[in-house]
């Protein structure tokens, strides 16, 4: 579904109602303002979307490149919403999952922080970005959902344990292992970036929102995005049954 960005209202799956624990993964590694991370803005309408339905616990998650803390980024974003608990990865009691997949592509096993196994409800909240020609979606937006002093490095997108496996290829793997309910785009601008450095901020004007792949696939097409994970995903579909 795609909205217009000026008068998103966040409407609730009946889902969210019937949930205890919903739990949102925004993209905030770092404390650079929208279009970099997830707004503010957006997420206060998210949550409100889900105070009307539901007086369920709200957790917001999200984890630092090389284990460093996220609440000072947290704080730098303005996360400040009442009765929200915001969680470091870092600080979380890790649990090694099993990727479904009988063949996965890349990561046979994935750790992660067990308050997503615990929460009923689970939303991908990403800005739209093409970083080196590639865009990084609400599915790609998974991946620093994984503690980084197991697998990543000291900066933004350096995870040092994965690059020989391709990155495509274990984005695809964390897909299936972590099913999220819900992916949504803030595209109200799109970011362009090359190594680390903003090249351009384009108006966009919309939110898309709705299952992750579909999400992720429709601003791919419409954008022109290149998103070789979503091939991959539906490559490793086949035979399996999610």
């Amino acid at each position: 579904m795609i909205l217009e960005a000026s008068d998103f209202i966040f409407r609730a799956p009946p889902a969210v109602s019937r949930a205890r624990r919903v739990l949102i993964k925004p993209s905030a590694c770092y404390p650079v303002p929208y279009p970099a991370s997830t707004s503010r803005d957006i997420l206060s309408v998210i949550i409100d979307g889900i105070r009307r339905v539901t007086d369920a616990d709200i957790v917001l998650l999200e984890g630092a490149p090389g284990g460093a803390s996220v609440y000072s980024v947290y704080q730098a974003l303005g996360y400040n919403f009442p009765r929200v608990l915001m969680l470091d990865v870092k600080d979380c009691i890790w649990v090694e999952v099993d990727n479904p997949l009988p063949k996965p592509l890349a990561v046979p096993t994935f750790w992660v922080p067990n308050v997503i196994l615990s929460s009923d409800y689970l939303i991908s909240v990403a800005p739209l970005k093409v970083v080196n020609g590639n865009g990084t979606l609400s599915i790609w937006n998974l991946l620093s959902l994984l503690p980084g002093q197991k697998y990543g490095g000291d900066t933004p997108g350096d995870w040092a344990a994965f690059l020989e496996l391709g990155m495509d290829r274990v984005v695809t793997d964390l897909y299936f292992t972590l099913p999220f309910d819900l992916g949504i785009i803030e595209a109200k601008e799109k970011l362009v970036s090359f190594d680390g450095s903003t090249d351009e901020v384009e108006d966009c004007g919309k939110v898309f929102i709705g299952d992750p792949y579909q999400v992720d696939r429709e601003a791919s097409e419409i954008l022109g995005l290149r998103t070789d994970y979503l091939d991959l995903i539906k490559m490793a579909e086949v035979g399996f049954d999610i």
